[in-house]
């Protein structure tokens, strides 16, 4: 039976002309790109059926003739792949065989809000929107983490993914990759840091990120914050009341918004916020538990993306005078 397939095989190259030819020859698709969907466990059979049906004029038994005959047919991979007109036999099985898929990609910014994310999702190309319909707490429960809120729980990142991929497969990575940043820095905190546990790390980093203008800043703006913390202090720190404000925010803080009290707002209550206000990156998490040996409790911006930090509560009036009211 199999030298008779063989033999078929052989006198199906022998029409075509020439069996090398034909192998390096380009395939004909009924578009310019066609996108191919190798489900888990398809045999050379199905896979060979799965490339006609997704547009390419290929007779199956002859496609699946050769994948046989390279002795590579058990080794094709799942997976979504994209076939252009230069596409021969030869390639399209090297491209099966070496999961050569179609990926795309999407990056989630350091800074951004899970609004920002979720939007960033919805707008990114061939990924399969299955967390659009969900609530935050929703998606966090399919994520395996019920109860924990999603802000600032997914790491800022590039990630890549087959087209058809669900956004929730993204985000699981996301959040995976934010646990163990998170581990990794908690385990070099400095002995001395006011912080009790890595969710107020995560807190304290995702402030840090949203006050930073100048990377060689971020460990004194930590510190600022650690050392107010530690005397019981407020955090008084803008980003914290934008983001309690919402949808209500309109890109004009106003001295009424600091007033007005919400779990986030750092001016009306002592402590860190109950949640992230944003995704913090690997440096804003390491600066939060290894802040700089520092006694500043105040910094105020320069206005060139640096921060002027002072200890009294004087040095810093002088200095907003000098760079806020230009006195």
């Amino acid at each position: 039976m199999r030298f008779f397939f063989f033999v078929v095989l052989a006198l199906a190259l022998g029409v075509l002309g020439a069996g090398y030819g034909w192998l390096n020859a380009p395939l004909d698709l009924s578009t310019p790109t066609v996108d191919l969907s190798i489900e888990p466990g398809a045999s050379a059979r199905d896979v060979a059926q799965a490339v006609t049906d997704a547009g390419v004029d290929v007779t199956p038994l002859l496609l699946h003739g050769w994948f046989r005959a390279s002795g590579q047919s058990r080794q094709i991979r799942a997976g979504s792949y994209e076939l252009d007109r230069t596409t021969t036999p030869r390639s399209l099985l090297q491209k099966l065989v070496r999961g050569e898929e179609a990926l795309r990609s999407i990056t989630l910014v350091e800074g951004w809000t899970f609004r920002q994310v979720r939007d960033a999702l919805q707008k990114a190309e061939q990924l399969k929107p299955d967390s659009q319909a969900l609530s935050a707490s929703d998606i966090m429960a399919q994520l395996g983490q019920p109860g924990v809120p999603a802000e600032g729980h997914f790491f800022p990142d590039t990630y890549t993914y087959s087209k058809g991929s669900s956004d929730l497969a993204v985000l699981k990575r996301a959040l995976r990759a934010m646990d163990k940043r998170l581990a990794a820095a908690w385990a070099l905190r400095d002995p001395q840091s006011p912080l009790q546990s890595p969710e107020q790390a995560l807190v304290l980093a995702s402030i840090v990120e949203k006050e930073t203008g100048t990377p060689s800043d971020r460990a004194t703006i930590a510190a600022v914050f650690s050392n107010r913390l530690r005397l019981g202090m407020r955090l008084q720190t803008d980003p914290t009341v934008i983001y309690g404000l919402g949808a209500a925010f309109d890109g004009n803080l106003r001295k009424k918004d600091l007033l007005t009290d919400t779990p986030w707002n750092t001016y009306t209550r002592v402590g860190l916020p109950p949640t992230p206000i944003a995704m913090p990156g690997k440096a804003a998490l390491l600066a939060a538990v290894q802040p700089a040996p520092s006694k500043a409790l105040y910094f105020v911006a320069r206005g060139d993306g640096s921060s002027q930090f002072s200890t009294t509560l004087d040095e810093h009036n002088r200095a907003v005078n000098k760079y806020q009211r230009g006195q």
